[in-house]
């Protein structure tokens, strides 16, 4: 029998806050053990996890600390989407909820500022989980412009979901995508705030880019780091396909990817009990 929906710890976590740096940074932690701080998605908030995933990292062992980017959410200070920028939320996050090192992982726009804090913060990284993301510098392949048509809608519907997160041209896919969502929608009260459309929409630009994630220093960084990587992708992304992590074997020496069949930018909320394991295992078994 599937669990209720309150029985998810996550979608009952409360709220915190840090003031830092002259803004208050909103987070929410869950579980004891390996810090593990996520770096949410484009448009996405604290809210949009699956809580499915979120708890099963915390029963693998893993203090799961998600945070709203500065400026959105229930964050204050100057919103951007500038990786560059955004990375120092989690330095100011390691900083005051004294981490020590710390497992970094992210989402999408997400896995750029993990990449980011690979580069600029080794000494306080562990381990570096990516979720979905583009590597920096040029790319193999590049998005579909689906994405950015269904992308740029001011009202996600769940037809765009599926779209977006998922694999439209698989039941089994479809399937999770309402699962996940109604997951998603089990929290009941102390919901953060929604990224302004308007605002992600001036960030999104209209045409798949190449590279997507342009930061030479960072592919540098990657290609001599000792920190262990793990990618976890969908076999059908259409916004960052996982062929071009792929085009990176053997020139990134830490790198580990997991690719699910038949899934697309959010692997890890079509299939959260395994990307979970996945990530377990990763840091378990890698230093």
């Amino acid at each position: 029998m599937a669990p209720s929906p309150l029985s998810y710890r996550s979608s009952m976590s409360a709220n915190q806050f840090i003031e830092v740096n002259a803004r208050r940074l909103a987070y929410r932690s869950l579980g004891d053990g390996v810090p593990l701080i996520l770096c949410t998605r484009f448009r996405g908030n604290m809210d949009l996890w699956d809580p499915a995933f979120l708890d099963a990292l915390a029963d693998k062992g893993f203090r799961v600390i998600t945070f709203d980017y500065s400026g959105l959410g229930l964050s204050s200070g100057e919103a951007t989407y500038d990786p560059g920028e955004m990375v120092r939320d989690v330095k100011d996050l390691m900083h005051s909820l004294e981490l020590g090192r710390a497992v970094v992982g992210g989402w999408s726009l997400g896995g750029m500022v993990a990449q980011l804090a690979l580069a600029m913060m080794a000494d306080r990284i562990s381990h570096v989980v990516l979720l979905a993301t583009s590597p920096p510098g040029p790319i193999v392949k590049a998005a579909e412009q689906l994405f950015y048509e269904t992308a740029a809608h001011p009202v996600t519907t769940s037809e765009d979901e599926v779209i977006l997160f998922f694999e439209p041209r698989d039941e089994a896919s479809r399937i999770a995508a309402r699962a996940s969502a109604q997951r998603i929608a089990s929290r009941q009260a102390g919901h953060s705030v929604a990224v302004p459309w308007e605002w992600a929409l001036k960030n999104l630009g209209s045409s798949p880019k190449n590279p997507a994630f342009p930061a030479a220093a960072v592919l540098d960084a990657l290609r001599l780091t000792s920190i262990p990587v793990l990618h976890i992708a969908g076999d059908h992304d259409i916004v960052f396909p996982v062929e071009n992590w792929y085009a990176l074997n053997q020139r990134l020496p830490t790198l580990q990817l997991h690719t699910f069949p038949r899934a697309g930018h959010a692997p890890h909320h079509q299939h959260p009990q395994a990307a979970a394991e996945c990530i377990a295992t990763f840091v378990q078994t890698t230093s």
